[in-house]
């Protein structure tokens, strides 16, 4: 099944809606008091998703697509965990190993936004803005000390996030929650995809197109790290909540490493994809 949090013409508040055949379908008025976000519903477990499922399958017709905006894939995450230098070719652009272990740092809340939306952000903090097209992992049930093997029947479902990131503020701070978490930097979806759907997720097309060219081409089978073992790494050392996001890392091409370098300018559009999943599309503003 396929899902967004909508806001329909009239309203200035998400709801979780079915996407199905070009229709939304409000969750809410498919199920008496349905949950308006998707932690609600992820919270719900199996029990609430088929009856959701079973819901759509007598359901009549939706809202149409258009008109309607988009808010972040996930609004209540318990915590937004990143994925730094997980393919090799992004590491070496960037002149950083990839150690060991994964690197891991936290996003802030603060910094997801929608499909469509408008990041901004001021020329004063940063003119070296950049794009990182990354497959997102939504966490469906607890997973402790879960082993490789078993890590994916703790996904709940996956989207697309596209990790934008202030590389001068990166190179001259030890971490690097900051610079990827002004407001905004963390758009995410606009589809959550259920992971039945995803047979394989280290089979998947990704891209980036910055103002109409291609400057990330890749798949994710290229990871260092396999989403499953990234889901068993970070289960060892604390439970991973029903919710939780994990952004997985970002493949070669970015703007920082490219030359001449490109990065996000005043009315840039960046549009991250992954097939099976979707397209996420940001427009970009810096203030003076």
């Amino acid at each position: 099944m396929r899902f967004a949090h909508v806001i329909v013409p009239g309203s200035a508040d998400p709801a979780l809606a079915v996407i199905r055949d070009g229709e939304a379908l409000l969750v809410r008025e498919l199920i008496p008091g349905g949950p308006q976000f998707l932690e609600e519903l992820i919270a719900g477990g199996d029990d609430l998703l088929d009856r959701v499922r079973d819901a759509v399958a007598d359901a009549g017709r939706g809202r149409a697509l258009e008109g309607l905006a988009y808010a972040s894939a996930v609004l209540t995450p318990p915590v937004v965990l990143a994925i730094g230098l997980n393919y090799a070719a992004h590491s070496s652009e960037l002149g950083l190993k990839a150690d060991t272990a994964p690197t891991v740092f936290v996003l802030w809340p603060n910094s997801l936004s929608g499909h469509e939306a408008t990041t901004s952000w001021p020329r004063r903090l940063s003119e070296s803005v950049d794009y990182e097209a990354e497959l997102g992992v939504i966490i469906g049930r607890d997973a402790k000390d879960v082993p490789i093997e078993d890590a994916l029947d703790h996904v709940w479902g996956y989207t697309v996030v596209n990790d934008i990131t202030a590389r001068d503020i990166q190179f001259s701070e030890a971490q690097w929650s900051r610079c990827k978490s002004f407001d905004g930097f963390t758009p995410t979806g606009p589809f959550v995809v259920t992971a039945d759907e995803i047979p394989d997720p280290q089979a998947l097309h990704i891209w980036a197109v910055v103002d109409g060219h291609t400057v990330q081409d890749a798949t994710t089978g290229q990871m260092i790290r396999p989403v499953a073992t990234l889901v068993s790494h970070l289960s060892q050392s604390a439970t991973l909540l029903p919710g939780t996001l994990i952004s997985t890392g970002s493949p070669g091409g970015a703007g920082y490493s490219r030359d001449p370098q490109i990065f996000l300018r005043d009315r840039s559009t960046v549009t991250v994809g992954i097939d099976g999943i979707g397209e996420l599309t940001t427009h970009c503003r810096i203030l003076d």
